[in-house]
């Protein structure tokens, strides 16, 4: 369950109060930078995009996940400045070609995961 330690009684939990402290020293920059780049390799790696191919293919949970990517960039890329925007918008639309290219049925341009935010891509 969510916020649960399977700590034992001999081993101390997580100390949430030393965690706290750590998130609020770092800058929501990297925190929304961190966020994009998890987001980003977990969409490749259900793209089928790692050293494992296939083995973890899931195209219906990349979408969300390159959907997810396209939606945190468009809110927070004003936020981040385009020295950190540019180069994660390169990788989403690398995710978007990718996507594109294994599908069986490509989306109809502009219906693609994330292209509500980006706009049509095309290969």
């Amino acid at each position: 369950m969510w916020g649960m330690s399977d700590a034992t009684p001999s081993e101390p939990g997580p100390d949430f109060a030393a965690m706290t402290r750590d998130i609020a020293e770092v800058p929501a920059v990297e925190v929304i930078v961190t966020v994009a780049v998890n987001l980003m390799s977990a969409a490749a790696v259900k793209l089928g995009l790692t050293e494992e191919g296939d083995a973890h293919k899931d195209l219906d949970e990349a979408r969300k996940l390159v959907h997810a990517l396209a939606g945190l960039l468009d809110a927070g890329a004003t936020e981040i400045s385009s020295f950190h925007a540019a180069p994660l918008r390169d990788g989403l639309k690398s995710l978007q070609l990718a996507f594109r290219e294994a599908s069986l049925v490509p989306d109809e341009p502009g219906q693609g995961p994330g292209e509500k935010y980006t706009g049509p891509v095309y290969g």
